[in-house]
């Protein structure tokens, strides 16, 4: 109820107000206050967070105007923001006394039982109340009732009250908003394409209707028909950004990026630039192998969010996938500036060194990977296949004991000790471990046989491999 502005209106420039209360408060006036100006005076003392003043001025008013719901209601808020919740509630009750069904005293005494955590109390309240009223006041007493069910964490309450505002007035912006978010959260998504479907047969230029059909069909991953949904919605209102995002996210799912692309290039066109925008863009690009594209959209997501570590770990991707081994170290070395920590950026750069035949400080890079996650498999498996690939068997095998002791027994660590001890000559004790590999993890003996294909010529190892894939079949 209370407004911040207090421009010269009707009732002259404030300074002529208080000076004209003044007088009254001195009883030196010789004309009476309308009942407006002391609301001003009121609202002037409380918004410069003079509270006493405030008060006063509510009793002086009062003196004049002594069936004045609005004065009474004024004082009642006032209360509320000091926390004196049992004053402002006895104002309250005063004043339903002279106006029994005011929407702003029924509001304001449910935010009074809320600030006391008493739950129950503020939905009966109002429950009760909303069978007094009808139309968009029914609507926001319902709106309020949402917001008790939400503090409580009755969540499918609310979900069922948005349902019952929405059947009142389905244009309601504030129902709709909110009540696609808790489909979603409650997990009635198949609920919410039965009412939405509704509210578009019945109102078929209902915008926001149409967006929430597209979020519950998404939800269900039923792309195709979400997709359909937003694109009545942008027919209807062409600068529905939030259409075009999801669209967008539903098309790069089918993998349709190319499709992808036209939409997120519409939401460049009618709202602001975002750096989760250029990124979906290069990531639609970097999808259809067209790296130099990927990296064009993923340095403009940059420029807008400089200490995003992601976003150069990506452009880094990029230049990995086309060999261009030193420039991708380059934007890796920036994503592990940005984040000190991140195991995945020393892995990368430890990736590119070894391609780049520097593999000491390879070396060294799966080691800190290996520090920073240590109960992390794939750190330990980047570090042994380094030392593997540079003829550190020994180093190998102590490894991987320490491995296992972080991580467990894995298949992978098997299939490496494996290929380390056919490197040392210890061929029986590696095919016990192939077998072991084999049992555990049958489906990644390409692990093994990547990394010496030569070892498919040994006939013990073909054998047994060929047993597995066998009995797999």
């Amino acid at each position: 109820m209370f407004d911040d502005d207090f421009n010269d209106d009707e009732w002259g420039p404030m300074e002529e107000t208080l000076g004209k209360y003044e007088e009254v408060k001195k009883g030196r006036s010789v004309s009476i206050m309308d009942e407006e100006e002391f609301e001003r005076v009121i609202e002037y003392y409380f918004q410069n967070s003079n509270e006493e003043q405030a008060l006063l001025a509510c009793d002086i008013a009062r003196t004049y105007y002594p069936f004045s719901g609005t004065i009474l209601l004024l004082k009642a808020e006032i209360f509320t923001q000091a926390q004196k919740y049992g004053q402002a509630l006895k104002a309250l009750d005063e004043m339903e006394q002279y106006d029994s069904n005011n929407l702003d005293a029924v509001l304001l005494r449910s935010d009074i039982l809320l600030a006391q955590f008493k739950y129950d109390q503020a939905a009966l309240w109002l429950e009760q109340k909303s069978g007094e009223y009808g139309g968009k006041d029914k609507a926001e007493i319902l709106l309020e009732l949402s917001d008790v069910y939400d503090e409580s964490e009755e969540f499918d309450a609310v979900f069922d009250t948005l349902k019952r505002v929405i059947k009142i007035d389905r244009r309601n912006e504030e129902a709709l908003q909110k009540i696609c978010f808790w489909a979603e959260f409650t997990e009635r998504l198949e609920e919410s394409v039965a009412l939405h479907t509704q509210l578009t047969d019945d109102d078929p230029y209902n915008a926001l209707a149409w967006f929430n059909l597209g979020a519950a069909y998404q939800g269900l991953k039923h792309y195709e028909k979400c997709i359909d949904a937003y694109e009545y919605c942008v027919a209807i209102d062409e600068k529905f950004e939030f259409a075009y995002r999801n669209m967008a996210d539903a098309y790069m799912r089918l993998k349709w990026y190319g499709k992808a692309l036209e939409v997120l290039e519409k939401h460049i066109e009618i709202a602001k630039a975002e750096d989760v925008i250029f990124e979906a863009m290069g990531y639609c690009w970097e999808k259809q192998k067209d790296f130099a594209r990927a990296r064009q959209f993923y340095r403009q997501a940059s420029q807008l969010s400089p200490q995003d570590d992601g976003i150069f770990y990506k452009i880094g991707e990029t230049y990995a996938r086309e060999k261009q081994w030193e420039k991708a170290v380059k934007s890796y070395s920036v994503a592990l500036h940005l984040d000190k920590d991140n195991a995945s950026y020393c892995m990368a750069i430890g990736n590119c060194l070894m391609e780049m035949n520097v593999k000491s400080e390879a070396l060294v890079c799966y080691l800190n990977a290996v520090r920073l996650k240590p109960g992390n498999k794939t750190t330990w498996v980047a570090l042994i296949r380094g030392l593997y690939i540079t003829g550190y068997y020994d180093e190998a095998l102590t490894q991987l004991a320490v491995a296992r002791e972080h991580c467990g027994e894995k298949g992978d660590f098997a299939y490496y000790q494996a290929a380390v001890l056919f490197e040392l000559g210890k061929a029986k004790e590696a095919l016990l471990q192939l077998e072991k590999a084999l049992k555990l993890s049958p489906a990644r003996v390409k692990i093994f046989t990547d990394l010496n294909p030569e070892f498919l010529l040994r006939t013990p190892v073909a054998e047994l491999i060929g047993k597995y894939k066998k009995n797999k079949g």
